[in-house]
């Protein structure tokens, strides 16, 4: 995985693969990253437009070509890091697309400045 130094949200091969699944079973697809209430601090995925954002939610970026949103406030209370979306085994939210099938989008949260220094110049 290389990443790009301006990009704040990010993924892994493994990740690609599985919103290439989701994107050809479920069509154009959305992200948007808990905050902690119904399935921890996980990163869940809909189908685009199905969750409605609101006026304090900040687009991060995209994921494989899908828009990816996380609260402002929250993204600030986490030092406006870089995300880096990966799959996990195992079941996941009931709410998220692929947590019927085994598996589970994890996110790790990477210092901006860190990111930055292993960037490819």
């Amino acid at each position: 995985m290389q990443a790009d130094p301006a990009a704040r949200v990010v993924a892994t091969e493994s990740a690609v693969a599985e919103i290439g699944r989701l994107r050809a079973e479920h069509g154009p697809l959305m992200f948007f990253q808990s905050g902690g209430c119904c399935d921890g601090s996980s990163p869940m995925c809909f189908p685009d437009g199905e969750l409605i954002v609101g006026p304090n939610d900040l687009l991060l970026g995209d994921v494989d070509g899908c828009p990816f949103y996380i609260d402002a406030d929250q993204y600030e209370r986490w030092n406006r890091p870089v995300f880096v979306v990966d799959v996990a085994p195992g079941a996941g939210s009931g709410l998220s697309l692929e947590g019927v099938d085994g598996v589970r989008f994890v996110l790790a949260a990477q210092p901006l400045a860190a990111c930055a220094a292993s960037a490819p110049v």
